[in-house]
């Protein structure tokens, strides 16, 4: 040892009695809010409750991969504005995010599959995101590597290129959110359990821990696959929120051979190129509900028969590591973004699936502003729970519900 004291990236501080706001989950939004709380609105007393670790569920448990090409005019706005924000996060922290903007190519294997491609394109850039309709020649020209000949499965009619999504390291955001936060004076307390919220004529008054209550009149639940079970548990409100499993893997580092994020819903696989020359590929959601995070020999050889296909330059190399994480799913694949209901200052923000981690940033930033001022902003509005109840659901992939809030 050199004798050096080693600064931790963020502090650690004795639990304080009462805060102006408690959050429930230390995952990536809920670093987020808090960070947008103290940095934007002042709002510096503030606690995260994280029963493991910072970082421990969906936010270490991706493919980092960031886009703004979603389908719906609701959807657009907020993820564009979380990819904008990525080198300005990267500034304010003072923590190299490592935010690779390479691109995003989505497939496209069918003539139906290209009109539909017609209309996300359109739909992108009327709302001032990059995109564009390639046919398969430009496809491939863009990443050599694509098997674009007819005699596969699912050939390649063409892909919809959105240059400015890419990449973001995960668990340096995890980081840089946790230093951001601290630096301004948030409390992160890891290995602290939230057991209960306490209301008192229909108010948030405080929340039992694990290591004692603390007195509060706002809470936020934003715990990823877990945030239904524990509102429910809490404070008795269904959420129309399944979770499924959804798994990914590395294979052994390679030369650079893919220039781009690339995916493929017929297929139901992805994949890009990590800088330690790693492909990273992941896939659709287990089928079932469940809250582990095991991992399948079925997934894996899904994955190889995949890729192979599409991308042959890849058989024959060889899987290293393989991890499952839990998707929260609504039955639009949007999420829930709620606040005062049915509790006054009581907020949630879950049901993200597997869009989470590409919205952290922008939907952060606008919780902290509802959190702290009370009215939902705009971009938000669309999100609100009462949607289910009054049959509003949203166009990523709607699917008709039968739900009923607890009350």
């Amino acid at each position: 040892m050199l004798g050096l004291a080693k600064k931790r990236i963020w502090k650690s501080n004795a639990m304080k009695p009462s805060y102006d706001a408690v959050i429930i989950g230390g995952g990536l939004h809920g670093l987020a809010t808090a960070y947008y709380l103290a940095r934007n609105h002042g709002m510096k007393n503030v606690a995260i409750l994280e029963k493991r670790f910072i970082g421990f569920g969906g936010a270490g448990r991706n493919t980092a991969i960031v886009r703004a090409n979603q389908r719906t005019q609701q959807n657009i706005p907020l993820y564009k504005e979380a990819l904008d924000l990525w080198p300005v996060l990267t500034r304010e922290l003072d923590f190299n995010l490592m935010f690779n903007n390479c691109g995003n190519l989505n497939l496209m294997h069918s003539e139906a599959a290209m009109n539909a491609a017609r209309m996300n394109t359109a739909t992108a850039q009327f709302h001032g995101v990059e995109s564009h309709l390639l046919d398969a020649h430009q496809v491939k020209e863009m990443e050599p590597a694509l098997n674009i000949s007819p005699d596969i499965t699912y050939p390649i009619h063409g892909a919809m290129y959105h240059p400015p999504g890419g990449v973001v390291r995960h668990d340096a955001v995890v980081w840089g959110l946790a230093k951001g936060a601290t630096k301004y004076g948030v409390h992160i307390h890891q290995q602290t359990e939230a057991t209960s919220i306490h209301t008192d004529n229909g108010r948030i008054s405080g929340v039992s821990t694990s290591r004692g209550r603390i007195r509060t009149p706002r809470v936020l639940i934003s715990a990823g696959g877990y945030s239904a079970a524990v509102i429910h548990r809490m404070l008795g409100l269904k959420l129309p929120i399944s979770v499924l499993t959804i798994q990914a893997m590395v294979t052994q580092p390679l030369k650079p051979l893919l220039n781009h994020v690339v995916s493929s819903g017929a297929y139901h696989a992805y994949a890009n190129q990590t800088l330690k020359g790693e492909i990273a590929t992941g896939a659709h959601m287990d089928p079932w509900p469940n809250y582990t995070t095991q991992n399948t020999a079925h997934y894996i050889k899904h994955q190889a028969e995949a890729l192979s296909e599409f991308l042959p330059c890849l058989r024959g190399v060889k899987f290293m590591r393989i991890w499952g994480g839990l998707a929260d799913m609504t039955p639009d694949m949007a999420p829930i973004m709620d606040g005062n209901d049915p509790v006054e200052g009581f907020f949630m923000d879950c049901g993200w699936g597997y869009f989470g981690f590409k919205s952290c940033s922008a939907t952060g930033k606008y919780m902290a502003q509802y959190i702290a001022e009370g009215e939902c902003p705009e971009i938000l509005k669309p999100f609100h729970l009462r949607r289910y109840e009054q049959h509003r659901l949203m166009g990523e992939t709607a699917a008709l519900v039968n739900y009923t809030p607890d009350n």
